[in-house]
C-alpha cells in the first residue's frame, strides 16, 4: 500500500484527502480506512509525504518544508543545512522548538522577518544526541556532567545507580535515556573515557563525540582472527604474477598501513606506468562483520598522535599492506601514456606483487636533488623516470583547468605524554607531487573505464562553485584594490585557474587562496559522474586507498564483479538492479563520515593548537589577518595557528565592522585592518578546555588615537 500512496500522491497534480485516496486505491470498508490511515502516520512519521492543515495529503518534496541537519552557535541560534540547497536557514533561538545541535529537522520558511533565508523548526525528526561526551564533577556538593559541546543547551542528570565508578575529573560517554520536563535529560554512562589529565584522553573525548569508535568488536575480531597473515600460493594461480618487477612503494616516514605501489618502464616514447592497489576486497567481503564495520566507519582517522583505522591492524598494517619483500594480492592499473600526458591505453587486472623496497618521500626528495642515498642507487633511475612523467601529466593537468591552491598544512608535533612541544609545516616535495599525479591518472582511467561500460559506479565529484559565491569574492578584492579581469561564469575550471594565478604575487596570497577554496563546493561520493571540477576531471573515482576509505573498498568489489568475475548476462543484470539501489546510500554514508572524520581531526588540531600557545602567553609574533568579523579579526601565523584579536581589545578608536570591504575600519581615525594585511601580535590568552587563542595588536595608540 505504501508504494502505491506515494505513486497516485505523485502523479497528483493536487494534494488528496484521505477519501481520494481510498477512492484510488478502490477501498471501501473501514478496516481498509483505518489500514489506510496507519500508513499515512508512517509515512508522514517518515517525512515522505505531508499532510496540510485542510488534513489533505501531498508527497514531502512537493511542500513548503524542507528536512536538513541543525548547527548551533554557541551563542544559542542555530543554521540548518538543507541538501541541494547552496546557503544555510538561519533559525532564531526562540524558533528552535526543542531542537539540538546535530538533530534532523523538518523547518518551515519565515521570510518576512528581515533575515534573509530564515527558518523555524516544526518537527524534530531524528535525535543526533543519543550519546553525549562531557566532564563529570562534583559542584556544590553535587554531582555535575559538563557537556564538552558548548552548543548543547542540555541538562543531564547522571542516573545514581552509574555515580559509584566515577570520580570527579572522569571524561565520560553518557546514553540519553529519557526526556525530563525543562530542557533536563537523565543519563546512562556509557562509557569511562579516563581522567581528563591522563594523557591522550583529551583526543579520545573529542573522537568519542563524534561517534567514532576506536575499538573493534569481539565478533569483527573473530572473523580477522580466521584471515591468513600471509598470501597461499593457490590464491596467486589465475592472478598476474609481477613478483619479478621493480615495484615499490613511496610514503611518510611512519607509514605503516602501505596500499599504493608503483611501477614505471618506456616503450619507445611512450611511458607505460603501474598504479599497483592493494586488494582489500578480497579479504573485506559483503556478507561479513568486518565489511559491516568497515562501511559504518567509512575512513580511518588520522590524529595528531594516532591512527583510528578502517580496518584491524592484521589487515591494515599486515596482509593487505604492500610491506617490502613479501608477496601481497593486488589489483593493478596498468596505463600506456604518450609524451602529452594522455592515457592512449590501459589494463586493469588481479596481480600479484612483492615490493622491492618501502622508500620515504624524504629519501626520494633527495635523490631527485641529486643527493642518492647508498640504498637508493638501484632505484635512482626509474625515480628520475617518473619525475620525467609526472611533470607531464601535471603540464597536462594545468591544460584542462587543475587548481593548484598550494595550501599549507600545519604538522603538531607531540611528546610520548601527547603534550605538543612544536608545530611546523608539512613539506612536499617532489616525490610527494608523484604520487599525486600517478594517483589522479590511476582514478580517472578506473572511473573512465566503468563509466564507459554504463554500469552503477562510486564517482569522487566535485561540482561547479556557485557563481554568485565567486562573484562576491572578487567584488570583495576589487574594493581591496585588487581587479581580476574575465568572466563571471565559472562552469569552465580554467577561469577559476586564472583567477588563482593572479592572486600569486600577491600580498598574503595564503590567505587569498584560502578564501578562494572556501567559494568551492565540497567534494563528495555520488553514484553519478558529474565530473571533479577541481581537478579538471571529467570522469573521477577513488581507487588508490582502499585500506583507509570505504568508497575505495567499494570500487575494488565493483571492479572484481563487473570485470574480474566475467559475469554472464543474466549475473550482470543482477548486479546492476542490486549496485542502483544499494551505491546511493554507501555514497551518502560515505561523504557523511569522511566530514566527520575531518572535522575530528580539526577539532583535535584547534584543541592542541590551544594546548601549545598556552606556554607561548606574552610571546610576539607576525601574523597576518585571516578574516575580519563584527566582533574582531581572526590573525594566522606563519605555522597556522590562528587567534581573535577582539575589536574592544584595538586601542586608539572605535572599529566598526564593514561587509562590503570586508573589514574593521576605526570611526575616527579611519584606520583599516583587512584581510591579508601583516600585523604583529601579543598573545594574551589560550584555553585547551575551549580550543581558543586570543591576540592583542602589538601596536600602542596614543591619547588622541594615534598609532605608531
Amino acid at each position: 500500500m505504501r508504494d502505491k500512496i506515494l505513486e497516485i500522491l505523485s502523479s497528483s497534480e493536487k494534494a488528496l484527502s484521505s477519501i481520494e485516496l481510498l477512492e484510488a486505491l478502490n477501498m471501501n470498508s473501514v478496516s481498509e480506512l483505518t489500514s489506510l490511515y496507519e500508513v499515512l502516520n508512517d509515512l508522514e512519521d517518515e517525512a515522505l509525504i505531508y499532510k496540510t492543515r485542510k488534513d489533505k495529503y501531498m508527497l514531502f518534496e512537493n511542500s513548503h518544508l524542507k528536512i536538513g541537519r541543525l548547527s548551533v552557535n554557541k551563542k544559542g541560534f542555530g543554521f540548518v543545512t538543507v541538501p541541494n540547497l547552496e546557503d544555510d536557514i538561519y533559525i532564531d533561538e526562540s524558533n528552535l522548538n526543542g531542537a539540538l545541535d546535530g538533530d534532523t529537522v523538518i523547518i518551515e520558511d519565515i521570510k518576512g522577518t528581515g533575515k534573509k533565508d530564515e527558518g523555524r523548526v516544526v518537527k524534530i525528526l531524528k535525535k543526533s544526541n543519543s550519546y553525549v561526551v562531557g566532564t563529570y564533577d562534583i559542584v556544590n556538593g553535587k554531582p555535575s556532567f559538563t557537556p564538552d559541546n558548548q552548543k548543547l543547551k542540555m541538562h543531564i542528570i547522571i542516573d545514581k545507580a552509574d555515580l559509584d565508578d566515577l570520580v570527579p575529573g572522569h571524561k565520560i560517554r553518557v546514553k540519553i535515556e529519557k526526556e525530563l520536563p525543562n530542557h533536563r535529560y537523565l543519563g546512562r554512562v556509557d562509557k569511562i573515557i579516563g581522567h581528563k589529565n591522563d594523557p591522550g584522553v583529551d583526543i579520545l573525548s573529542i573522537v568519542y563525540d563524534y561517534g567514532i569508535n576506536d575499538v573493534f568488536s569481539e565478533d569483527v575480531m573473530n572473523e580477522v582472527d580466521k584471515l591468513p597473515s600471509e598470501v597461499k600460493k593457490e590464491e596467486t594461480l589465475e592472478r598476474v604474477d609481477l613478483t619479478n618487477e621493480c615495484i615499490f612503494t613511496i610514503d611518510g616516514d611512519d607509514t605503516k598501513d602501505i596500499d599504493d605501489a608503483v611501477s614505471i618502464k618506456k616503450d619507445g616514447e611512450n611511458y607505460i606506468l603501474g598504479v599497483h592497489i592493494a586488494d582489500v576486497s578480497y579479504y573485506v567481503k559483503e556478507g561479513t562483520k568486518l565489511y559491516e564495520e568497515a562501511k559504518d566507519r567509512g575512513t580511518s582517522v588520522y590524529l595528531v598522535d594516532r591512527v583510528i583505522p578502517m580496518l584491524p591492524h592484521k589487515l591494515s598494517n599486515g596482509i593487505c599492506s604492500l610491506n617490502p619483500g613479501v608477496e601481497r594480492l593486488a589489483i593493478s592499473c596498468v596505463m600506456t601514456i604518450d609524451p602529452r600526458g594522455k592515457v592512449i591505453s590501459h589494463d586493469i587486472f588481479e596481480s600479484v606483487v612483492k615490493s622491492r623496497k618501502q622508500m620515504t618521500y624524504k629519501n626520494v626528495n633527495k635523490v631527485l636533488d641529486g643527493d642518492i642515498p647508498e640504498d637508493y642507487k638501484e632505484f635512482a633511475s626509474d625515480l628520475k623516470l617518473m619525475e620525467e612523467l609526472a611533470t607531464i601529466l601535471r603540464k597536462e593537468k594545468l591544460s584542462r583547468g587543475y587548481l593548484d591552491f598550494d595550501t599549507n598544512e600545519a604538522r603538531i608535533l607531540v611528546d610520548e605524554n601527547c603534550k605538543p612541544y612544536d608545530i611546523v609545516l608539512r613539506e612536499r616535495g617532489k616525490g610527494e607531487n608523484i604520487i599525486e599525479d600517478f594517483m589522479i591518472a590511476a582514478n580517472e582511467t578506473v572511473a573512465s573505464h566503468i563509466f564507459y561500460m554504463g554500469y552503477p559506479f562510486v564517482y569522487r565529484v566535485h561540482e561547479v562553485p556557485d557563481d554568485e559565491k565567486v562573484s562576491d569574492f572578487l567584488n570583495s578584492l576589487s574594493l581591496m584594490g585588487i581587479n581580476i579581469k574575465g568572466t563571471r561564469h565559472f562552469d569552465n575550471p580554467k577561469v577559476m585557474q586564472n583567477i588563482l594565478d593572479s592572486l600569486r604575487d600577491k600580498e598574503g596570497f595564503d590567505i587569498l587562496s584560502m578564501l578562494l577554496l572556501r567559494c568551492m563546493r565540497k567534494a563528495e561520493y555520488k553514484d553519478q559522474n558529474l565530473g571533479h571540477y577541481g581537478l579538471g576531471s571529467k570522469c573521477y573515482t577513488h581507487f588508490t586507498s582502499p585500506i583507509r576509505r570505504f568508497p575505495d573498498t567499494t570500487v575494488h568489489n565493483l571492479l572484481r564483479k563487473y570485470v574480474f568475475n566475467k559475469p554472464n548476462e543474466h549475473e550482470l543484470n543482477e548486479l546492476i538492479s542490486y549496485y542502483e539501489m544499494k551505491l546511493p546510500e554507501i555514497c551518502e554514508h560515505s561523504s557523511k563520515k569522511e566530514k566527520d572524520s575531518i572535522d575530528c581531526e580539526r577539532d583535535v588540531e584547534k584543541m592542541k593548537m590551544a594546548e601549545y600557545m598556552e606556554s607561548h602567553i606574552g610571546e610576539e609574533y607576525e601574523g597576518i589577518i585571516s578574516s575580519c568579523l563584527n566582533f574582531g579579526m581572526f590573525v594566522q601565523l606563519p605555522n597556522m595557528v590562528e587567534g581573535l584579536v577582539h575589536v574592544s581589545d584595538i586601542v586608539g578608536d572605535y572599529f566598526n565592522y564593514n561587509e562590503e570591504l570586508n573589514a574593521l575600519i576605526g570611526q575616527r581615525t579611519k584606520k583599516m585592518y583587512k584581510i591579508g594585511d601583516k600585523v604583529k601580535i601579543k598573545v594574551i590568552n589560550a584555553s585547551k578546555e575551549t580550543s581558543t587563542i586570543d591576540f592583542e595588536l602589538v601596536e600602542k595608540g596614543d591619547k588622541h588615537g594615534n598609532t605608531k
